[in-house]
């Protein structure tokens, strides 16, 4: 059994095991509780003599010294006990405390280090238009602009800056990198006419950083 200072964690089965002694104990008490009450229900401190100091001879006076004895001994025992069991169970909390607090703490730095490896977007699709340009190249809602041609975290200033390379390459399929879903994803996006507004057919708006 793992006791306190022992420097071994406790295992939940060994708790369980405490517990389960604890149980016995506490049925031991009550069997001897029952047997005094047996004997004309004397209890833990009903005198063994009578009146005039003899031993009394209505009861076995062996079994009853014996029984508060034994139930001094056991209540000992199951305050011990469940001092144990107590410091078993706030071990075992804090260890799942700690655990928890690792666990989040892992997950944070996971998300941090996915985050860093991603590139910054400076704009965002917030409409796509079925059947235009934008819709055949798989541009998607929520798509957000990391890359659109030439411009780029480091030049965008306005949406002015995607218009111009939207104007200056009608026909021409531009290299268009969006993050979806905390994922990269590349889509070729050539600007055309057709039945809609525009070149592209999708309403971008600039990201607030």
């Amino acid at each position: 059994m793992a006791q306190e200072g022992s420097g071994r964690p406790i295992t939940v089965s060994e708790v369980q095991q405490l517990v389960r002694r604890k149980d016995e104990i506490e049925a031991q008490i009550k069997a001897c509780y029952e047997l005094l009450e047996g004997q004309k229900g004397v209890g833990m401190n009903e005198p063994l003599v009578d009146a005039e100091g003899f031993p009394r001879d209505d009861i076995d006076l062996y079994q009853v010294r014996t029984a508060r004895h034994n139930i001094i001994c056991l209540q000992n025992d199951h305050k011990a006990l469940m001092k144990q069991v107590e410091e078993a169970l706030h071990q075992l909390h804090a260890r799942d405390k700690e655990k928890h607090a690792r666990d989040e703490a892992e997950a944070l730095a996971e998300a941090m280090s996915q985050n860093q490896g991603l590139p910054r977007a400076f704009a965002k699709v917030n409409a796509v238009t079925p059947g235009s340009p934008a819709s055949a190249s798989g541009l998607q809602v929520d798509d957000e602009i990391v890359e659109f041609g030439s411009v780029n975290i480091n030049n965008f200033q306005s949406l002015q800056n995607i218009a111009t390379v939207v104007q200056h390459s009608e026909g021409i399929p531009l290299s268009v990198t969006v993050l979806r879903g905390g994922k990269k994803v590349h889509v070729g996006l050539t600007p055309k006419r057709w039945s809609g507004k525009g070149l592209l057919g999708c309403n971008i708006i600039p990201l607030q950083r």
